[in-house]
């Protein structure tokens, strides 16, 4: 099998000093190939989101690696992590939040472009009308503000954001908790077809189980910073051993 796309070495993350740190993330090893999507689950306050923020190197591990293409992202200086960043985007859980309301679409879509040299104004405007286009929204929408689209079209909008540079992996934090059972199911629709067009790889935040095993191969219980469980979605979830999965598997809804 090929080299991991991204690859956690005995990652942990704490905060605060002395002898009793808060303990985040601990000892985490994960891999992630390309083409497989991978979910990160557990209760609120497990470590799922700060383990995503450490894989976005938006924060530095107290100790182990974060490898992505098998280079350590965490020692690359601020030019070179910029460069790097545009292979690894993120789509937030707020589609309300997440978009700066004082800018117009264009200069959302675009902005992970800037570091890209040469680049005209025309240029710009082709490429974000283009991906606009594949998430389902029409090139007149880059001249509107944020306030103007629904929650399930302001996650097409990140979505086309993080899309832009062609990144070969996203790390989509409760990406549908936001909206709308009927918008979820096409936002987690367009997500498997863009996998589809642009070969794209997912790590997934979420709480939502049905979501899991709609589109990922594996999936990572969490508890307390700490993996105690994982597999392939139905196994877990049919038959999960952890206390803490069978505890997630007993809170889903019965219809």
């Amino acid at each position: 099998m090929n080299a991991p796309l991204l690859q956690l070495q005995n990652v942990s993350k704490h905060y605060g000093s002395g002898r009793t740190p808060i303990i985040a993330v601990s000892e985490v090893n994960l891999q992630l190939h390309a083409g497989r999507n991978l979910a990160l689950v557990g209760e609120s306050g497990s470590g799922k989101s700060t383990l995503a923020r450490l894989v976005m190197a938006l924060e530095k591990p107290t100790q182990g690696q974060v490898l992505f293409q098998g280079q350590n992202v965490n020692v690359l200086g601020a030019r070179a992590l910029r460069e790097a960043r545009r292979h690894f985007q993120m789509v937030f859980q707020d589609p309300y939040g997440s978009l700066d309301p004082r800018m117009r679409i264009l200069h959302t879509v675009v902005e992970p472009l800037n570091t890209v040299p040469g680049l005209s104004r025309q240029d710009l405007r082709e490429q974000a009308a283009e991906i606009l286009s594949q998430v389902g929204l029409r090139s007149s929408d880059l001249d509107k503000y944020p306030h103007e689209f629904s929650g399930g079209q302001r996650q097409r909008i990140a979505l086309a954001r993080a899309l832009i540079t062609r990144p070969k992996l996203i790390v989509a934090d409760e990406p549908l908790s936001a909206l709308d059972v009927s918008v979820q199911a096409q936002v987690l629709n367009l997500m498997m077809d863009l996998q589809d067009r642009f070969g794209i790889t997912y790590l997934l935040i979420s709480h939502d189980l049905a979501v899991v095993q709609h589109l990922c191969d594996e999936a990572c219980v969490m508890q307390q910073g700490r993996v105690v469980e994982r597999g392939a979605p139905h196994r877990l979830f049919q038959d999960p051993q952890h206390p803490c999965t069978q505890a997630l598997v007993a809170a889903v809804p019965q219809f």
